[in-house]
């Protein structure tokens, strides 16, 4: 396993190491390592070929780690700020498909003016140069590729689109609103929530990973981000059909990756408390088994996790928006 702590950020000359403290943990049988980058905030991770691709929402650039283990920034500098409840927008995820990099970039930041690049999904070629594939979207959080174009899922509308490479868009499916027990919001506040009331959140699918032929999508789950109101689902490519489910009883779930034996990684962004917000080391990676679907937690104790990439059969890579990318290995 080649250290993580070889790479270096070229603008700057930043060297990247080990955190001062090492607060997330490793279940048994696994370790890690953990670079870090102050003032980055990582959000989309990729491969191309046998080097690592990262976005970085706090300076809405695109990384790309050369064969001396330097992050090396590459494109353009894309739209980039907090969006309408704080959080960083920009380019959420970046993939290499064939001699180009697909892009998705977020919804505009409030601090900014719009900006042609704003919610699309982008292209941008080897010599740096960009073409907008659609910006027929409200908020793309991720995708994936396939011969036929691009599956999106698109958080703010709540859907997943089936773009074509030359723009033209369906929406595959859109999901309703996901029902709370009776309840559920007493504990957010017993004054304001009767009980035995109902309520329903947004899903707000986020994460999107494509095995066999289904196409299985995280539900973040709207505001107020209650604790165990997300789920994975799972929806057939071709013909329409109602949602499976895969699990349920997810905190914020936001990526999904598949491993090579089948099972599913879920990444859950973790809880969420309204004087706070998003609870430090509330944040975990579960390994979902494929047959029996029982589950464990692989890595816990993270602060605010965006994606998982599985790189082999081995070893995942996490990100976050605290600039901390952590590689995690099966021993």
């Amino acid at each position: 396993m080649r250290p993580l702590l070889a790479l270096i950020i070229a603008a700057g000359g930043l060297l990247l190491a080990h955190s001062a403290v090492a607060e997330p943990v490793a279940a048994a049988g696994y370790r890690f390592e953990t670079v870090h980058v102050p003032g980055a905030a990582f959000a989309g991770l990729a491969r191309d070929g046998d080097t690592l691709l990262v976005t970085d929402l706090a300076k809405g650039r695109l990384y790309r780690r050369d064969a001396n283990g330097y992050l090396v920034a590459f494109g353009p500098v894309f739209p980039h700020g907090p969006d309408v409840v704080g959080d960083p927008t920009g380019p959420y995820r970046a993939v290499r498909v064939g001699g180009e990099f697909i892009v998705a970039q977020g919804w505009t930041p409030t601090n900014a003016d719009q900006n042609p690049l704003d919610h699309s999904l982008i292209a941008i070629d080897d010599a740096g140069k960009t073409r907008v594939i659609s910006n027929d979207f409200w908020n793309p959080f991720d995708f994936v590729a396939v011969d036929q174009g691009f599956y999106v899922v698109d958080a703010a509308r709540n859907s997943v689109e089936h773009v074509r490479r030359d723009g033209r868009r369906k929406t595959l499916i859109s999901f309703r609103r996901l029902p709370q027990a009776a309840g559920t919001l007493q504990s957010l506040s017993p004054t304001e929530f009767a009980a035995g009331s109902g309520y329903e959140v947004d899903a707000v699918p986020t994460g999107i990973a494509l095995h066999r032929g289904r196409l299985y999508v995280a539900l973040f789950g709207g505001f107020p981000f209650l604790a165990g109101a997300g789920k994975v689902v799972s929806i057939p490519t071709v013909g329409a059909s109602e949602p499976r489910l895969e699990a349920d009883g997810l905190n914020a779930p936001v990526a999904i990756a598949i491993a090579g034996d089948g099972g599913m990684l879920v990444l859950e962004h973790g809880t969420y408390d309204q004087k706070q917000g998003f609870a430090k080391g509330s944040g975990r990676l579960l390994r979902i088994d494929a047959e029996t679907k029982s589950r464990s937690t692989i890595f816990d104790g993270l602060t605010r996790p965006v994606s998982v990439l599985v790189l082999d059969e081995r070893q995942v890579i996490v990100s976050d928006l605290a600039g901390n990318l952590h590689l995690l290995a099966r021993q």
